[in-house]
């Protein structure tokens, strides 16, 4: 005689639901969590035109284009900047998945403060059903934004397309002249490089951080008030910080000096060729050509 298999209860069947729901809630904010963090200075390993070019060609470029922007922001400028970054982007091959998508706060905050800036009102002036509006800061406002996501982009696609271990060979090229003023540039070239290799492990350590604080039960001390917590949680980061800080940086020095010191770290490894010039070139024509449009 064959047995009926177990019938589960519709509570059970709730619960199991309710369970691979939360789950899949949990996923899909824990994907949008990730996919919204800003990941600057992290090498995308393809074979590309950009990506083959010399480190310092591309921070020549970088900041050729930030003087240009921070002293010409025109609407034209910026839309000169745009194209050029944008075929960067796609000379390099840079895949879809290594766009930064902004939270929503980022874009709440972008429009509340563009509304706040749109009240100062300014040239030109629309008139709109008898009454005169005036969009000067709006449009000043725009600019302002639009010249800040250009610099981060442009540091984006350097960090895309530029080994860390090029850029102090490549500081250190560029600011050899000044070896004859007696200028510690070999110094100078290997604190950036530590500075720029140190930048993803202090992102890192403060998310490990902060995540480490959220799993921590929280003990409210009686006749505390809400800013004094507040005070205390950052002081408690900060300690945390501090403390993991001086471990890092001791196990960083002990790696440098095992590797054979900083004196490798600014070794020259690459030189600029016939490409370098040809884009030095293309760079130094499209921020002449952004400086001469109406309202410059």
């Amino acid at each position: 005689m064959l047995s009926s298999p177990p019938r589960r209860s519709a509570a059970t069947d709730e619960g199991g639901s309710s369970d691979a729901r939360r789950a899949k809630a949990d996923a899909k904010a824990d994907r949008d969590r990730k996919s919204a963090r800003l990941n600057l200075l992290r090498e995308i390993k393809v074979d590309s035109p950009i990506h083959r070019l010399w480190a310092g060609t591309k921070l020549i470029t970088v900041a050729g284009l930030s003087i240009t922007l921070s002293y010409f922001p025109s609407w034209g400028c910026i839309g000169l900047m745009v194209v050029l970054l944008l075929g960067a982007t796609l000379l390099a091959r840079v895949p879809a998945g290594a766009w930064p998508r902004p939270p929503l706060w980022f874009w709440m905050t972008v429009l509340v403060t563009g509304a706040l800036a749109s009240i100062a009102g300014g040239s030109p002036h629309w008139t709109i059903g008898g009454v005169a509006l005036g969009f000067g800061a709006l449009d000043a406002y725009c600019r302002f934004v639009s010249v800040g996501v250009l610099l981060l982009f442009s540091a984006a696609v350097l960090g895309w397309t530029t080994p860390l271990a090029e850029i102090a060979p490549a500081v250190a090229q560029l600011l050899s002249p000044l070896r004859r003023l007696r200028v510690p540039v070999d110094e100078g070239a290997v604190a950036v490089a530590l500075c720029v290799r140190s930048l993803p492990l202090l992102v890192g350590e403060m998310r490990t951080l902060i995540a480490a604080r959220r799993l921590r039960p929280s003990t409210p001390r009686p006749g505390r008030s809400v800013f004094e917590r507040w005070i205390d949680e950052l002081v408690d980061l900060l300690v945390a910080a501090l403390a993991v800080s001086v471990r890092r940086s001791s196990e960083l020095a002990e790696a440098i000096t095992a590797r054979g010191g900083t004196g490798l770290i600014v070794a020259r490894a690459r030189k600029p060729g016939w490409s370098d010039a040809v884009v030095l070139a293309v760079v130094a024509l499209v921020c002449f050509a952004a400086t001469n449009f109406p309202g410059s």
